[in-house]
C-alpha cells in the first residue's frame, strides 16, 4: 500500500510529493479506479521531477483508507464498486480541498487524472475554484457530465482503440464543447501507464508533453 503522508480538510488522506526540481506549480493527480497504488505514486514522483508539488487524494479512503485494488478482474470489480459509492459532490469537495492546500503554497494549481481520474479532471474544470487548467486522460464518465461547460481550461486525451470509450462518445464530447482541445491518440485505454497492457511509450511521451505544454499555456512557469 502506498503511504499517505498528509490529510486534506475534508478528512481523507493524500499522497504528498514535494517538487524535486525547482517548484513551478501545484498539481492534483486523480487516481484510476484502482486507488492510490504504485502507478499513481510513480506518476506523482515523475510530475514532482517536473517541478510540481503534487497531491494525490485518497478519494476512496472513506471506503478503505489507502484503497488500492489489483489490475485483475477482482480488482476491477472492487474499483467499480468504489466508484459507485463515491458521489461527485464528495469528489468535488475533496479536489477543492487539495487545490486550496496547494494554492496556499503559491503559484498556479493544475489537475490531471487517469481513467476515473480523467473524469475527475473534467469535473474539477467544471466545478472547482482556483484551478489554472486541467488535463484528463481517457475519462469514460465525462459523457455523463456534459450538463455544464468547464469554467477552467481543460484538454482531454483518448485512445482510438479504447474498447471502453467509443468514437461516438468522443464525438459527443466534442459536439457539446467544441472549444475544448481533444487529443485522440493511436492507442488503447490506459496508454500512459507503463503497468498496463495498453501502454504505448511513444504515445505516452507525446501525451505527457502535450499536458506540460497545455499547462505552460495557462500559467505554468
Amino acid at each position: 500500500m502506498t503511504s499517505l503522508n498528509t490529510t486534506l480538510s475534508t478528512g481523507i488522506g493524500a499522497l504528498h510529493c514535494p517538487a524535486t526540481a525547482p517548484r513551478r506549480a501545484g498539481l492534483v493527480v486523480a487516481q484510476e479506479i484502482f486507488g492510490i497504488n504504485a502507478n499513481i505514486a510513480a506518476l506523482a514522483a515523475r510530475f514532482a521531477g517536473e517541478g510540481f508539488e503534487v497531491l494525490a487524494p485518497d478519494y476512496f479512503g472513506r471506503i478503505e483508507p489507502g484503497f488500492a485494488a489489483g489490475y485483475d478482474g477482482e480488482g476491477v470489480q472492487r474499483g467499480l464498486a468504489a466508484v459507485r459509492a463515491t458521489p461527485w459532490e464528495q469528489v468535488t469537495a475533496d479536489t477543492q480541498a487539495a487545490i486550496d492546500l496547494l494554492a496556499g503554497q503559491g503559484g498556479p494549481v493544475f489537475v490531471t487524472g487517469f481513467c476515473w481520474g480523467g473524469t475527475v479532471s473534467w469535473l474539477a474544470a467544471q466545478r472547482c475554484q482556483g484551478l489554472a487548467a486541467a488535463s484528463g486522460f481517457y475519462g469514460r464518465l465525462i459523457n455523463t457530465l456534459l450538463d455544464a461547460p468547464p469554467a477552467a481550461p481543460v484538454q482531454l486525451h483518448y485512445g482510438d482503440r479504447d474498447s471502453s470509450i467509443s468514437a461516438e462518445m468522443v464525438a459527443q464530447v466534442r459536439a457539446a464543447f467544441p472549444a475544448v482541445p481533444v487529443h485522440v491518440w493511436a492507442a488503447g485505454h490506459g496508454f500512459l501507464s507503463d503497468r498496463g497492457h495498453d501502454h504505448d511509450p511513444e504515445v505516452a511521451a507525446a501525451a505527457w508533453q502535450a499536458t506540460l505544454d497545455f499547462f505552460a499555456g495557462h500559467g505554468l512557469a
